[in-house]
């Protein structure tokens, strides 16, 4: 079992923290190889920020450390949506934050738009969080990581103060259909 996944998005919207949250959770709670290559522009907001993750059972599949066949991609602001869809498989799992628009090339993947940053504002408060309600969504319509895992790595990862909201914005994006 091999799974390559890409997340896309823009400072100051978490995406490295959650490369990091689903690198734990695999690597130290489920007992799987994961490799993971953050990237970001240089501006404290609003630059591109990007993280490569594979995870695999077998270390011999991780062969290269950035993803070059994407099996799920999740874009949290929609950076070259154009750009990554040669990287993707043709039946990834896309999942795009709607908040910021509803407009993508992909057509033969199985693509959901939601608009994360709405959601959490309206139920959570805080649009900070939108992150752990695309990855709730994104854990309920893949299956790649168990909750209880993800919730481990939240707690390891998130500092103690910021623990509920986040837990309860995953959960959050586990009960959207």
């Amino acid at each position: 079992m091999k799974v390559e996944i890409l997340i896309i998005g823009r400072g100051g919207q978490g995406i490295l923290l959650l490369g990091r949250v689903i690198g734990v959770a695999a690597s130290k709670h489920a007992g799987l190889y994961v490799t993971s290559v953050e990237a970001y522009a240089s501006e404290t907001r609003g630059g591109e920020s990007r993280v490569d993750l594979i995870i695999s059972d077998n270390p011999e599949e991780i062969d290269y450390v950035r993803v070059l066949s994407a099996d799920i991609a999740l874009f949290m602001y929609p950076y070259n949506l154009i750009k990554y869809s040669e990287i993707l498989k043709k039946d990834a799992y896309v999942f795009i934050n709607s908040t910021f628009g509803e407009e993508h090339p992909y057509r033969t993947q199985k693509v959901f738009l939601k608009p994360y940053s709405e959601i959490a504002e309206k139920n959570l408060g805080s649009s900070r969080v939108a992150n752990m309600v695309a990855l709730g969504h994104l854990i309920a319509k893949t299956g790649i990581q168990e909750i209880e895992h993800i919730e481990k790595a939240i707690r390891e990862i998130i500092s103690e103060n910021l623990h509920e909201i986040n837990i309860k914005a995953l959960k959050t994006g586990l009960a959207l259909d």
